[in-house]
């Protein structure tokens, strides 16, 4: 039994595997549309979501399976003192696979230590968020049609931003890739990622302060926002959250070929007007999602659908 925990969990070639055949669920939605029937899925969300949890749950409904689960700590047993590996001992009994989300560092590391079922971790506190990092790779090598040779920009909340460090993570496995880390001083990349990720693999990198600079020479750019929960005062989130605000004039600075990612939600990072820019793929990333948890969920269910 194989659990997801970080996108280090898979190599290289398992993970070309799962995009391949998320491509191919894409391709041909109707040879998969029973794969998971009499099979549940679990969603544990201790904290709000709506990409990742409704991603989740359409792509098990599209399998054929169904779902079960709650959308809060408050509407579950967490709000009466129930710990983590009590509540997936008993989720183990109801459910085949379980996502789950939880604020604090390390809680599906815990959970998958007392499951029975398959966990995937859908995003931990500031650390990791794998199946968002599956889906921008399937993103980027379906729209860019490679993972190797790329400028990439990161902007925006790189100290908090879990997305950030698992797409990191998975991206220094790649040949030629170079990073460009577009924040301000106080939301900087953690020195461990710097150090113990970019610089012990000799990945090379830059630090700058405005998106303007960094535009012309990148083949995509990663925006993020500002995450007011990772925040400890007001003052700090106000001062921050609009210091990036990508709109049609910056967009004129970049390369006709430039992809635009985001993880999403956005507040006010990328102006509405660059919606029908053809290098937003934002909202098509989103769809992505839902093929390669898909290809995620039948992986570690062990199904596999004829050819």
């Amino acid at each position: 039994m194989r659990h997801l925990m970080s996108p280090l969990d898979f190599s290289v070639e398992e993970l070309d595997e799962i995009m391949d055949l998320a491509n191919d669920i894409e391709a041909n939605p109707k040879k998969y549309a029973h794969a998971c029937e009499g099979k549940k899925l679990a969603t544990l969300f201790y904290e709000p979501s709506t990409r990742t949890r409704l991603s989740h749950e359409a792509a098990m409904l599209n399998l054929g399976g169904s779902v079960l689960g709650f959308s809060s700590a408050d509407s579950s047993s967490a709000s009466k003192g129930e710990s983590v590996s009590d509540t997936i001992q008993m989720i183990s009994c109801y459910a085949d696979i379980c996502a789950m989300r939880h604020p604090k560092e390390g809680a599906p590391m815990v959970a998958c230590e007392h499951s029975s079922i398959p966990i995937i971790n859908a995003g931990d506190g500031g650390h990791q968020h794998p199946t968002q990092t599956l889906t921008d790779l399937l993103t980027i090598r379906s729209m860019k049609g490679r993972l190797d040779n790329l400028v990439i920009g990161l902007c925006g909340d790189l100290k908090f931003g879990r997305t950030v460090h698992s797409l990191i993570h998975a991206l220094v496995r790649y040949e030629n890739v170079k990073f460009v880390l577009i924040s301000p001083e106080e939301l900087r990349l953690p020195s461990y990622m710097r150090e113990d990720v970019l610089d012990k693999k000799h990945v090379p990198y830059k630090e700058v302060v405005r998106l303007e600079d960094a535009l012309p020479e990148l083949d995509l750019l990663y925006m993020t926002r500002v995450q007011k929960e990772r925040f400890f005062n007001e003052e700090d989130y106000v001062r921050m959250k609009d210091f990036y605000i990508l709109d049609k004039k910056k967009m004129a600075l970049a390369p006709d070929d430039m992809l635009v990612l985001h993880p999403l939600p956005r507040v006010n990072e990328i102006s509405t007007e660059v919606d029908s820019d053809p290098r937003a793929a934002y909202f098509k990333q989103a769809q992505y999602g839902v093929y390669v948890r898909e290809a995620l969920i039948l992986t570690l269910l062990g199904i596999q659908v004829d050819q």
